[in-house]
């Protein structure tokens, strides 16, 4: 019998060794690509990457920032300056994101396509 490489593995979505699942953790949500995308550009200041989503509210992006931080996706490097001057940019694991969102902007093209 003919194997289909198409094939999605055959991990379920409940089994925390699902390649899925861990890629979700990082890049789902709402704004999470939204965030990553900006700092795939350059590093940046709080403010700029809320002028470069202007429709994300100041707790989400705090609060995404601050998750993303956690998982190592982003850096935060904090100078002791006053005012106070921080500074975000990706990890090597953040740069992993890059790809797909490559993937993810040519799909939203061609959807653009059928309206």
């Amino acid at each position: 019998m003919k194997k289909n490489i198409n094939q999605f593995p055959q991990n379920t979505l409940d089994e925390a060794s699902c390649p899925v699942r861990k890629a979700m953790e990082i890049v789902g949500g709402k704004w999470r690509l939204f965030i990553i995308q900006q700092l795939g550009k350059k590093t940046l200041r709080y403010g700029d990457i809320k002028r470069a989503i202007p429709d994300i509210s100041e707790k989400m992006l705090i609060q995404e920032l601050k998750c993303l931080v956690e998982m190592d996706v982003i850096e935060k490097k904090s100078f002791g300056e006053i005012p106070p001057r921080v500074e975000y940019k990706l990890t090597d694991k953040g740069k992993l994101a890059l790809p797909l969102l490559k993937h993810i902007t040519k799909f939203g093209q061609k959807l653009q396509m059928y309206q």
